[in-house]
């Protein structure tokens, strides 16, 4: 089986820091090919991969403002779809825009969707909904307007996740500095149970982060780390006394959930979107409605096991689950 891997190209595959498309393109191409599998990732040229690797463009144009997005995505996507005879799947992390080439090659195209990021692109899924595969990455961000092949939950590489039994004391932020993300709602939650926050993650809104979070950080109870790569990653999710993900928004997965997990950080998550399928109310964290219910819920943390954390997020959202998932899909497509 010859599988073609067509990963986002904002940023390296797998990411530097932040890029989680990017990152579930990385284990799922690593994993493939842990299996025996023949694959190629199309990804950008400084990519790191035991992969066989294909680029048009130099590196993420996140990473380079030289670079013109439209361009280098129209090269990237060009590129494997002029080469699509060579394999019996490729596997699509591109989002909506190489549907369009979907019905002018004949190697199955399947798709996994990382989310809606606005309800107008939702018509070009419409489109090609009925000779495309689509898999979702939680049951909670399903159309009813598209048909699945299956739902798949992303998964991690968990050797590269420590698990800490004796944490620190702080409570920890990670993610996009976004309102959607709920970083202002950490900081209030913070300084309501006198608890430090750690936060962490990629400034996304300038003016958010300018006016809701930074008057707020005093470096003390409240700090701000910036946008951190694996190492950090796994230091600050594994040494917190629990992740807090209060989200405003329907998740569609939440990469930081699993990997707090993994480490045996219980979470407390607004219970939205895919959240209940991440998050064992009362096992591994808490879902909660509000601020009020996560004060409370963080004063009964002690509650909660920490192996069991770790031993759920190890059951649901290890690599190789991810990967003996995604052979399923790809074997009941060639009907092998």
């Amino acid at each position: 089986m010859k599988i073609a891997i067509l990963a986002p190209i904002a940023w390296r595959t797998p990411p530097r820091k932040y890029g989680p498309w990017e990152q579930i393109a990385s284990a799922l191409a690593e994993g493939l090919v842990n299996k025996g599998l023949d694959v190629t990732l199309f990804a950008t040229a400084d990519s790191i991969t035991r992969a066989r690797l294909r680029y048009t463009t130099p590196r993420g144009y996140a990473e380079d403002q030289t670079l013109d997005p439209k361009v280098e995505e129209c090269l990237h996507i060009a590129q494997a779809m002029e080469a699509a005879a060579e394999f019996d799947i490729i596997h699509n992390h591109f989002d909506f825009l190489p549907l369009t080439y979907s019905r002018l090659i004949s190697t199955p195209m399947v798709t996994t969707i990382h989310g809606f990021s606005s309800p107008k692109i939702l018509p070009v899924y419409k489109r090609y909904n009925r000779t495309s595969t689509y898999i979702s990455i939680s049951n909670a961000d399903r159309s009813p307007e598209l048909d699945y092949a299956a739902t798949v939950y992303n998964g991690m590489d968990t050797s590269l996740f420590d698990f800490v039994k004796q944490p620190d004391d702080y409570l920890l932020y990670f993610g996009r500095i976004h309102p959607e993300k709920g970083a202002h709602l950490a900081i209030e939650v913070a300084q309501r149970t006198g608890r430090r926050l750690i936060m962490a993650g990629l400034v996304q809104d300038e003016r958010y982060f300018a006016t809701a979070v930074s008057p707020r950080i005093d470096g003390h109870q409240i700090q701000y780390v910036g946008n951190v790569g694996p190492d950090d990653r796994n230091h600050l999710l594994g040494n917190a006394a629990a992740l807090l993900h209060l989200i405003g928004f329907d998740e569609p997965f939440g990469l930081s959930v699993a990997e707090a997990m993994l480490c045996g950080t219980p979470v407390i998550a607004i219970n939205r979107g895919s959240m209940p399928e991440l998050v064992v109310d009362g096992k591994t964290g808490f879902l909660v409605s509000n601020t009020e219910e996560a004060v409370s819920a963080v004063a009964n943390l002690s509650g909660l096991s920490r192996q069991d954390c770790a031993r759920w997020a190890q059951t649901m959202f290890s690599r190789k689950k991810m990967v003996d998932s995604y052979v399923d899909v790809y074997r009941h497509i060639l009907a092998v």
